[in-house]
């Protein structure tokens, strides 16, 4: 493998992990918070699609401006784990307005939530292959870090509900 090739394949895996990652937790939050506060499927909807495009943006922003301060990378590189950030993070946020848009609002937020733990659950265990750990234990950090955001989301939403209502 050449010094291109494994500055792309550490490109691209940066970027699809952090994208992946990101994605999967920040619309889940999004997702279950503002269904939480609202109770609106067009606010949930609306959300995700802002939160694809602006933070998308801002991951990839963020990823180049760190690798640029590193001072380590080639220009490739840099630009190689951006576009990797920003176009992994916009199609795993976009995704969840499949299960938003076919499913009534209580059932696609638990298809959300699985879909989510699906997509962290492959790609930790992809990962933890990849680096002869365990998979179980990787798993179970990456899956609980979405499960304590979920309820974080969650108690947000209804706390500014509730609050909001008397």
């Amino acid at each position: 493998m050449t010094r291109c090739d494994a500055g792309l394949r550490k490109g691209f895996w940066k970027g699809v992990g952090f994208g992946l990652t990101s994605g999967v937790i920040t619309t889940l939050g999004i997702v279950v918070g503002l269904h939480s506060g609202t109770q609106s499927k067009l606010a949930v909807l609306v959300g995700i699609v802002v939160i694809a495009i602006a933070d998308a943006l801002s991951d990839a922003t963020g990823i180049h401006i760190s690798e640029e301060a590193e001072n380590e990378h080639s220009t490739k590189e840099i630009w190689e784990s951006s576009l990797f950030t920003f176009s992994s993070k916009l199609f795993i946020a976009l995704s969840f307005l499949i299960p938003v848009m076919l499913l009534d609002s209580i059932t696609s937020i638990f298809a959300s939530i699985g879909w989510g733990l699906f997509l962290i659950s492959i790609f930790s265990f992809s990962m933890a292959r990849s680096q002869e750990q365990s998979p179980w234990k990787v798993i179970g950090e990456h899956v609980l870090i979405v499960v304590l955001v979920v309820i974080l989301a969650h108690i947000m939403g209804d706390l500014i509900h509730e609050s909001l209502l008397s």
